[in-house]
């Protein structure tokens, strides 16, 4: 499932973190790339251990934890810290696959389930720059507005298009979900939203309610068989 969820930030707190980001030293991203990424990989990256990583990081952690949509979809269990990419000048990063396995600042390892881009400069702020996802129906442009996240399989093998005008600024990191296969994640997504859209539509008809118990309880014992905690 390929997921694009707007106003992770609000518009605020938004330009706020983008100035933060704009202010702050980066380097060559290759540093952090993995042997077979770092021979595609050409953008600049903003140190994980900087003050500004931590702090746009948090707000963006705490924004997640927070957003119904997300929460539903992902179902997270651990969220690595945000990190930080620029692309300008022709900077890409070609065809890859995300590493299964990340460290989180405890020194536990997790797998990586989903990954998640959160964009901060607006598309027409520069040419190029899509991100490229592969999926079982073909390959998925997004490049999305300022705030907005795609959320999607850390599977999938993606790039980067060549930035050939302005900065593309982004938020990139990656999450495990308690529900590992992607085909029960996505069941137990379009159940829930189903029950939020039978809830919102006729509250106060029995049969309504009725139905939403029962649909609420077979989503909770599905979660309960398949949750990994």
């Amino acid at each position: 499932m390929i997921l694009c969820i707007p106003d992770i930030l609000p518009p605020a707190e938004l330009a706020e973190c983008r100035k933060l980001l704009e202010a702050a030293p980066w380097e060559d991203g290759k540093k952090t790339a993995g042997h077979q990424a770092v021979k595609v990989k050409n953008n600049l990256q903003l140190p994980g251990d900087h003050p500004t990583a931590h702090d746009v990081g948090s707000r963006i952690v705490r924004a997640l934890r927070s957003n119904p949509l997300f929460m539903s979809a992902a179902a997270p269990l651990h969220i690595l810290p945000p990190l930080f990419n620029s692309y300008s000048g022709g900077q890409t990063y070609g065809i890859h696959v995300d590493s299964a396995l990340r460290w989180l600042p405890d020194g536990r390892q997790i797998r990586t389930d989903l990954s998640c881009t959160l964009f901060f400069a607006e598309p027409d702020e520069y040419d190029g720059g899509e991100l490229i996802i592969e999926d079982t129906y073909g390959a998925k442009s997004v490049k999305l507005p300022a705030g907005h996240m795609v959320l999607y399989p850390s599977t999938s093998l993606h790039h980067v298009t060549p930035v050939t005008r302005g900065t593309r600024l982004c938020s990139f990191f990656w999450l495990q979900s308690m529900i590992r296969s992607d085909e029960r994640r996505s069941l137990l997504f379009d159940m829930d939203i189903a029950i939020q859209r039978l809830c919102g539509g006729r509250p106060d008809d029995p049969l309504v309610t009725e139905t939403t118990t029962q649909l609420t309880g077979v989503y909770h014992n599905l979660l309960r068989q398949w949750a990994e905690m």
